[in-house]
């Protein structure tokens, strides 16, 4: 990003710190738009998978003067406030064929793989074509599945919908409306490419172009609610509004119904995807408010909607206030530090260590998160650190970047910007629900690189386990029943190393900490932990074993959830244990409800 840009931004957080200082409890914490501020993202595409949502999106370039898109980006939330950036998985370069333009495209989950149905321009005719990624995780990397076009007519913006019969569709065209019936490898379709009748009708009535006599543009985005299948649409370029049709089939006939989204922002593209996520309907879209930003520098934005009794979608204006924070994020689990709701000045870039750190900070640049949930009080912050210069200061503060101050924690030189160590330092005053701030301070020029972070907090919070990150290896885990545990940098979640248990001889066998002297009768607490198998789909939870009188029950601490060897699933939940007499033994360990699966832990928190 630009420095024009980075010091920029600067100018518009003062109206979002203003926002921040607020009381706590008088609204939810609502999404910043636009949700990324470190880059240009465009053509968003939601997916919810394991109880996040990943969000698909292009990359404009700094000072792009045209669509100048040479890669993919992913991001994830679990709240719709705190966006991870998993950096790009896929570029113009995974297409061997293909010599140019990373533009709109979306992914499906199918057959435990991920398909990215992207157009390229091929090499060859010169032409833009549909090529197609896959992946075993949400987050890639992405390789070619085909080798070389799924279909090609010198058309764009494809999107896939899969029906409840199995069948799934690709969409996609400008500035017609085609689509296929893809068959259930994903990669290849049945049938020849149909053209959708564009008729008044179906998709409303331009003015002024007799060429073009409906509305529609481009950037179909198909999906079916309460059995009405729904076509949302970029609308009569080039100052694009948002419209939608429906139909009672996945081929129509469609109607159109009308405006989703008005024109507005400084961007005369815009570009929808819809999910519903945790009980709400989400709408993402994109629009040139970034400083810098306009109709090639583009940032992806969400709003929150509720659908019209008829089942009619209400029309949005686009706003700097966004959604509203679905839940809370956990301080005492180790977070990522390119998690972020907000932020000024700072990029992202691979980390050495894996996935992304935050980089090119400078003095005064901070990174903001939102409604962090600290209990009844963090007494000290780690940060995984690296400095190339002489380091410089991590000040942990609320209310604002220059806001109260709870701690502020010295980082060193390291010896290089990926030369990786942990800082802690001591914090007063930090408590309760409330939108965290970390700000970075020194001298001139780059500072350093921050890869996570971690809150503790008293003994009635904060996470009570030893090594939850397993970077030191297999300390303080055991194995409950048989099995052998390994602590290995093949398969992590984050950080360098996550806890692998093999030969396990029963469904209740699995890793284990003894927490015996770290709990308290009665008292409620939340349980975190990460996992995925070598393979295989087991159901997978977490318990707690507790002996007291001579007599063992066993307390389950997370609902149940499916895992499997394409991607991290989070178990997560509250419970309170309770003993009579006097407890001997407290065994938290991870099982699974039937067969023997070899397992992988990593990220756990018990508070």
């Amino acid at each position: 990003m630009t420095a024009r840009l980075r010091r920029a931004l600067a100018s518009i957080t003062a109206a979002l710190c203003a926002i921040a200082l607020i009381p706590a409890g008088a609204q939810p914490a609502r999404a910043d738009n636009p949700i990324v501020q470190t880059i240009y993202t465009a053509d968003p595409a939601p997916l919810v998978h394991n109880g996040r949502v990943y969000l698909y999106t292009g990359h404009d370039e700094d000072n792009s003067t045209y669509f100048t898109m040479k890669e993919w980006r992913v991001y994830s939330s679990a709240d719709m406030v705190n966006w991870t950036d998993h950096g790009s998985p896929m570029s113009v370069a995974t297409f061997g064929w293909a010599s140019a333009d990373a533009w709109a495209g979306q992914v499906v989950n199918r057959n435990g793989k991920f398909y990215w149905y992207v157009p390229v321009k091929n090499r060859t005719t010169g032409r833009m074509a549909i090529g197609v990624g896959v992946s075993t995780s949400p987050t890639g990397p992405f390789t070619d599945a085909i080798g070389r076009p799924l279909a090609e007519n010198g058309e764009i913006d494809p999107s896939v919908f899969i029906d409840d019969d199995g069948q799934a569709y690709l969409y996609w065209g400008n500035p017609n409306l085609w689509y296929v019936r893809l068959n259930s490898d994903m990669i290849s379709y049945s049938g020849g490419v149909t053209q959708i009748p564009l008729t008044t009708a179906g998709f409303g009535t331009r003015t002024g172009n007799t060429s073009r006599p409906t509305l529609y543009e481009e950037g179909p985005w198909v999906y079916k609610r309460n059995g009405v299948y729904y076509n949302v649409f970029a609308a009569k370029c080039c100052s694009e509004f948002i419209g939608y049709s429906t139909a009672p089939g996945p081929t129509g006939p469609w109607t159109y119904r009308g405006t989703v989204m008005p024109t507005q922002g400084s961007s005369f593209t815009n570009h929808a995807g819809v999910i519903d996520f945790n009980g709400g309907s989400y709408f993402f879209y994109h629009n040139g408010a970034l400083p810098g930003g306009g109709g090639y520098t583009r940032s992806v934005a969400v709003e929150k909607f509720t659908y019209n009794a008829d089942g009619t979608i209400p029309t949005m204006t686009m706003t700097t206030g966004g959604a509203p924070q679905n839940g809370t994020l956990n301080p005492y689990a180790r977070q990522e530090a390119e998690t972020i709701a907000w932020s000024s000045g700072v990029e992202t870039e691979p980390s050495s260590e894996g996935g992304m750190n935050v980089a090119n900070i400078e003095n005064g640049d901070y990174v903001k998160v939102k409604g962090v949930a600290f209990g009844s009080g963090a007494t000290s912050f780690t940060a995984r650190v690296a400095s190339a210069t002489s380091g410089g200061r991590l000040e942990v503060r609320t209310g604002g970047p220059t806001g109260a101050l709870a701690g502020t924690c010295t980082v060193p030189g390291t010896g290089g910007w990926q030369a990786w160590t942990t800082v802690s330092c001591g914090l007063t005053g930090l408590a309760g629900a409330q939108d965290l701030y970390l700000r970075f301070t020194g001298g001139s020029g780059f500072l350093f690189n921050v890869n996570w972070w971690q809150f503790t907090g008293a003994a009635t919070g904060g996470n009570l386990l030893t090594n939850p990150g397993m970077e030191d290896g297999t300390t303080g885990w055991q194995v409950n029943g048989s099995g052998t545990l390994t602590a290995g940098s093949g398969t992590v979640r984050s950080g360098t190393r996550a806890l692998a248990i093999t030969g396990r001889t029963g469904a209740w066998n699995g890793p284990a900490q003894d927490v015996t002297s770290r709990i308290t009768n009665g008292r409620a607490y939340t349980t975190s932990v990460w996992v995925r198998t070598q393979s295989g789909t087991p159901s997978a939870k977490a318990t707690l074993a507790l002996t007291a009188g001579g007599t063992t029950s066993y307390l389950q601490l997370t609902p149940a959830a499916t895992v499997n060897a394409n991607g991290w699933t989070q178990l997560s939940g509250s419970a309170t244990p309770s003993w009579s007499g006097t407890l001997s033994r407290a065994v938290l360990y991870v099982e699974t409800t039937a067969g023997t699966d070899n397992l992988v832990i990593d990220d756990a928190s018990f508070q």
